[in-house]
């Protein structure tokens, strides 16, 4: 019998694990070593937050989605959790970790405004495919 605390904990584990990666992702994206691509679904703004999340690597996450290169956000709005595709099984550890496929896709365009209103020096727009911005954005986001 599950009890409300612990479905409180297991919400705050969530919460932290999910901060965690998102920290982790940004020192990872601030090493110039590391390959950025907006257009590529390994490198880019929710591929590096999925490579932290999951552990799989850039080539794993392509191989996954069976090299279709399409954008998280068609992928996001494709999913759904009983079809048994290899994608739904990184929306399903996502999801474990407090994220829905919405967050993927606001992510992917550096669009949500909660996040956007807590950014150092308050509300700017950020672009999509700039590495600093997506730095920016997790950081923020990590901060909520």
């Amino acid at each position: 019998m599950r009890t409300k605390n612990s479905f409180s904990i297991n919400k705050d584990h969530n919460k932290k694990f999910l901060i965690d990666a998102l920290r982790q992702t940004t020192e990872r994206l601030n090493d110039e070593n590391v390959e950025y691509q907006w257009g590529h679904m390994g490198q880019c703004n929710a591929g590096h937050l999925i490579q932290t999340i999951t552990g799989m690597s850039s080539f794993e996450i392509v191989k996954s989605v069976d090299f279709q290169l399409d954008e998280w956000s068609e992928h996001a709005t494709d999913y759904c959790s009983k079809t048994g595709c290899k994608v739904d099984d990184i929306f399903l550890s996502i999801e474990k970790h407090g994220m829905t496929h919405e967050d993927i896709v606001k992510l992917e365009n550096l669009s949500d405004r909660k996040i956007l209103d807590n950014l150092d020096g308050g509300f700017r727009h950020l672009e999509r495919n700039n590495r600093m911005d997506v730095i920016e954005y997790m950081n923020s986001f990590a901060n909520l």
